[in-house]
């Protein structure tokens, strides 16, 4: 049992929370796996060089091959002269790839762990509802000490909320589905809503340990 802080009511209290339900023992090898996979899904993998056939420039040869006293050279457009091609450039790729479903949950499984072991999990209610109110949102991770650096996670896509956080620096808003083992550990504190504590204890029950 850990213990987690509660911000119910405008006050801070405390609940003992079974971390077994999450794990038993940090996977450092399946953390580090899904989070190069997520970083290398990520990349944009745009990355460009020419080559001599694109660069601009004539195909005419400078001068004779012989008796000049010069390098052989026959265009402008080589990899040799400045501002001519490139020799194997880098390409436009797609760096994408996938680990297994399952692989993926248990590091899911295990980032979530690693947070409830270090006292780094929070849940949090009183949001704002009817308006966007930074102030107040910021207010709720600031009592609880978490406003440095955190990742609020929700049930479903809550727009004033995600527009009362999003100028705040290094403050994620998520939903439960789009959490990954890459986000969780991306900020330090991980500020969940009663209902995603709730759904996430019956998602990970203590039964898949």
């Amino acid at each position: 049992m850990v213990e987690v802080k509660v911000f119910e009511g405008g006050a801070v209290k405390s609940k003992d929370v079974d971390v077994l339900a999450y794990g038993s023992r940090v996977l450092g090898r399946t953390l580090k796996d899904a989070i190069v996979m997520y970083e290398a899904n990520a990349r944009a993998g745009t990355v460009q060089a020419r080559t001599r056939s694109m660069v601009h420039g004539g195909n005419k040869k400078l001068w004779r091959q012989k008796h000049t006293g010069r390098a052989r050279m026959g265009t402008t457009k080589s990899p040799l002269w400045r501002g001519g091609g490139r020799i194997h450039p880098p390409e436009p790729r797609d760096h994408a790839y996938a680990m297994p479903k399952k692989a993926r949950r248990v590091a899911l499984r295990n980032a979530l762990y690693t947070k409830f072991r270090d006292g780094e999990v929070a849940i949090a209610d009183g949001w704002p509802g009817d308006r966007p109110n930074t102030k107040a949102a910021f207010g709720i991770l600031d009592k609880l000490g978490m406003a440095r650096s955190a990742t609020v996670v929700t049930t479903g896509v809550d727009r004033n909320l995600c527009l009362s956080l999003r100028n705040v620096p290094l403050v994620d808003v998520r939903t439960l589905d789009d959490l990954n083992a890459r986000q969780v550990l991306l900020r330090r504190y991980l500020v969940l809503t009663p209902a995603a504590f709730a759904e996430l204890e019956q998602r990970f029950a203590r039964k898949e340990s």
